[in-house]
């Protein structure tokens, strides 16, 4: 926002990617074991810290349970925190002190207001900006951590009941870069993908950047796309000739 008031003064194009708040929403008719690997990939990348990680995990009603406990021994048993030097981490550390901080006040105010700790939740034991991958249950719209983005490792999963409930609480935000559902109904993942609101969607897909795909997001998640043939579009100026009395 301070970029676009300088860049206003001499009316200079500008493409702003300005963060978001991804949903990761997952209906009964979901494959689970497809949804908790695409879970894996969308919230753990970087230990959390991109902009398209998924913030809020969304899970209907009929598959919660089940999700939530195919997440938690996928994270147990594939996560590995350490140094960049071993081939066998995962999740590197945070960036520095203050992230760390805001992670802890996410899961405390969450488990202050009746969430629960299902894996993860504390600085890992080897100190400094590490922190355990960390999953939530029973969280609520009210708390912080689904209300602001974490970056960081911090996995909070909502319960809902019906489609239209899942798209509002994905929509309650000033933000929409990425948003992610997992569906194997066909009607459903065209209502869904059109209605979030967001300006970009993986459907059963986890990990949905690449060069050729238009990055960028809608409301106060920027203006204008990156990568793709769309990217040079925010640089271009249409010159009209018209050539007449020859």
């Amino acid at each position: 926002q301070i970029l676009l008031k300088h860049a206003a003064g001499t009316v200079k194009r500008v493409s702003m990617e300005l963060g978001g708040h991804a949903p990761f929403i997952v209906f009964d008719s979901a494959s689970v074991d497809r949804a908790v690997a695409g879970a894996l990939a969308s919230k753990y990348r970087n230990s959390g810290q991109t902009c398209v990680c998924t913030n809020r995990f969304l899970v209907q009603k009929g598959i919660h349970d089940k999700f939530v406990e195919k997440f938690a021994k996928a994270i147990e048993r594939e996560l590995h925190v350490g140094s960049g030097f071993d081939e066998n981490t995962t999740q590197g550390p945070l960036i520095n002190e203050k992230a760390v901080e805001k992670v802890e006040r996410h899961i405390s105010d969450a488990v202050s207001q009746g969430a629960s700790v299902v894996t993860g939740g504390k600085r890992h034991s080897l100190g400094k900006n590490f922190f355990e991958p960390t999953l939530l249950s029973n969280v609520t719209t009210k708390m912080l951590c689904t209300q602001e983005e974490t970056f960081g490792p911090l996995a909070p999963v909502i319960k809902f009941d019906t489609e239209e409930e899942a798209i509002a609480i994905a929509n309650a935000a000033n933000v929409g870069l990425a948003g992610y559902f997992y569906s194997q109904d066909p009607a459903q993942i065209w209502r869904v993908a059109e209605q979030l609101e967001v300006g970009m969607v993986g459907v059963n897909e986890g990990i949905i950047s690449s060069v050729e795909s238009p990055f960028g997001g809608v409301k106060q998640s920027g203006l204008g796309r990156e990568g793709s043939k769309y990217g040079i579009d925010e640089y271009l100026e249409i010159k009209y000739v018209c050539v007449g009395g020859l």
